[in-house]
């Protein structure tokens, strides 16, 4: 079983999941309260606005974390893979779940039922402060974000989310850097508060500069330097 090793600079941020934080004998006895499970790709593991019965811990493969609104408008929320916990917050609050978790790939997870789940944050109150940690590192992750996207239109919004897929989510190929999470526009817009349609012409105006390379589901980054510009207000005009 593996899971994601803390920095060797034993600083922490928003991107170290939750097993990595833990001592190796917290990890061990938190995952063998549960039982493991596997999900096939696009198999949804949490819906959303269901009751909470269990926390996941994720082993093996990727998921995005996705919320709908009443109107149909989804978005994507975040991506969650090897050593993260999702269910969490619905567990320790007693509310519905507020988001879908997907697979994008084959996904191998522990389910730890509710109650042993909170007993043992009683019985270990490392763990627990493990997870107010990673609860605040992922709130002012957001917060941070928030913050940068709200002085940025949606062009710059656009070229920081593909930047940021292709640094944690890129492979490189011989036509450049392919990102490898099958997302759809619909949840790339989500992820920069645009519309579809929007991020449809931004894609279209990208492939016409010959910054990326698009496919059904599939993108590629050919000139991330392009990317990079629109990121940092140089092209407001010209993209």
């Amino acid at each position: 079983m593996t899971v994601v090793d803390l920095p060797r600079d034993g600083s922490l941020d928003d991107r170290v999941p939750f097993l990595a934080r833990l001592e190796s004998e917290d990890r061990e006895a938190l995952l063998a309260l549960g039982k493991e499970l596997s999900f096939a790709p696009r198999i949804e593991l949490l819906h959303q606005h269901e009751p909470s019965s269990h926390v996941l811990f994720i082993v093996r493969g990727w998921t995005k974390v996705t919320a709908s609104a009443a109107n149909g408008y989804e978005a994507l929320l975040a991506l969650r893979g090897p050593g993260d916990i999702i269910g969490e917050s619905a567990a320790l609050t007693g509310r519905p779940r507020s988001a879908t978790v997907t697979a994008l790939e084959p996904v191998r997870a522990v389910a730890v039922e509710l109650q042993r789940f909170t007993g043992f944050l009683a019985e270990r109150p490392a763990v627990s402060f493990a997870l107010l940690g990673l609860t605040s590192d992922r709130t002012r992750a957001a917060d941070r974000r928030r913050l940068e996207f709200a002085s940025m239109n949606v062009k710059e919004r656009f070229a920081i989310l593909l930047l940021d897929l292709a640094r944690t989510h890129g492979r490189r190929t011989d036509e450049g850097i392919e990102l490898s999470v099958p997302l759809s526009k619909q949840e790339l817009a989500g992820s920069v508060g645009a519309s579809r349609e929007m991020v449809q012409r931004l894609l279209k105006e990208l492939r016409s500069r010959g910054a990326v390379v698009t496919g059904r589901r599939a993108l590629v980054i050919t000139r991330p330097d392009i990317l990079r510009r629109i990121a940092q207000g140089g092209t407001r005009d010209s993209l």
